[in-house]
């Protein structure tokens, strides 16, 4: 049974509004919620949390129906993208706040509240109150406010936006090793890839109220179930045709590029073929390397950079292919538009969906 379960939520908020959302995920697993605006990725939230009672559907939390609920009644601890720290306490004072009410013991809370500061590297801004510190301060506050309840499950909305890369980058860091070391549950809504590739173990995408995709890392990124997520998770989807098998291989035509798959497929069977720019590799010459499966001749049509990135659009006959390369591997190669190039695509990152 999962730990968390949701069954065919509906609400509506006029603007936003949940259209028969169902998911579960599992005790310690990590769940990055995605999504465009208005997706109702923080009314998701905020239902499970109890802000609001959805017209239809049920929560359940290890097995018991808590949609009727009281927050308070919940144990689950949230975290907003602007902290919603008390600025008139110090930071000591903002983590005890939730914790008086499960705990009422003076020295215990201090026991515990020193604990956490000292597990986020918090403890020498104790005395301090949150208009003072930096942005990644008072974000490591707001988490340790959520934690130190022990809640059963943690709600995260964007705690990361706000803060410089760097700062980031850290703060991920943390909450791997913290997640790790106590075994929380989380629900964490994000529109930054880099959280969903650091953190996740399952990835549900939303759109406009429904819940599109809810899978792992893998299955979403690549094995898109529809168009509306291979596009937004950067994955390219073309219609292809099995033709009969060769060699124990799996060979697909899309509008004439044939490419070979470990994907297993009946012969004369319609399939999406899905590839990622960033599995596609960038040859000025045909490579000898026989392990990489598909060699397809290509010309460069255009490209942008992007960071230290460049994005690059490849066109084999019909069929328009996306890659990425670094800045190093771009000026290596004297890439340029109408260069004719060779990319090599090994045969299980050509994934094959229905």
């Amino acid at each position: 049974m999962s730990f968390l379960r949701i069954e065919d939520m509906h609400i509506d908020l006029g603007e936003f509004s949940l259209k028969g959302v169902s998911l579960g995920f599992d005790r310690g697993e990590y769940l990055t919620v995605m999504g465009p605006t208005g997706a109702g990725k923080t009314i998701l939230l905020e239902c499970i949390i109890g802000f609001y009672r959805p017209s239809r559907g049920r929560v359940f939390l290890e097995g018991r129906d808590i949609t009727d609920d009281p927050p308070e009644k919940r144990r689950i601890g949230i975290v907003y993208q602007d902290y919603a720290l008390l600025p008139h306490k110090n930071v000591f004072a903002n983590i005890e706040y939730g914790l008086k009410k499960v705990d009422h013991d003076r020295e215990s809370r201090r026991a515990k509240i020193m604990e956490m500061a000292e597990a986020l590297n918090i403890g020498h801004v104790l005395h301090r109150k949150p208009p003072t510190l930096s942005g990644g301060e008072q974000q490591r506050v707001a988490l340790a406010r959520a934690l130190v309840v022990e809640p059963r499950l943690l709600l995260m909305d964007e705690p990361l936006s706000a803060l410089d890369p760097q700062t980031r980058q850290t703060t991920r860091a943390l909450l791997r090793r913290i997640m790790r070391e106590r075994d929380v549950t989380v629900l964490h809504i994000t529109h930054d890839m880099d959280d969903v590739w650091a953190l996740a173990d399952k990835v549900a995408i939303m759109h406009d109220g429904l819940l599109e995709q809810l899978d792992t890392l893998e299955g979403v990124f690549n094995r898109p179930l529809n168009p509306f997520v291979a596009d937004f998770v950067g994955a390219s989807v073309f219609e292809g045709t099995v033709l009969p098998d060769a060699n124990g291989s799996c060979r697909v035509d899309v509008q004439g590029l044939v490419l070979d798959s470990v994907d297993k497929a009946s012969s004369g069977e319609k399939v999406r073929v899905v590839l990622r720019p960033e599995n596609v590799m960038v040859f000025n010459e045909r490579p000898g390397n026989s392990c990489l499966g598909n060699i397809v001749p290509a010309t460069l049509k255009d490209y942008y950079k992007e960071g230290i990135l460049y994005h690059l659009s490849f066109r084999s006959g019909d069929v328009c292919i996306p890659a990425v390369v670094t800045s190093c591997v771009f000026h290596e190669l004297d890439l340029h538009r109408e260069a004719d190039m060779f990319l090599g695509l090994k045969t299980d990152n050509v994934k094959l969906t229905r």
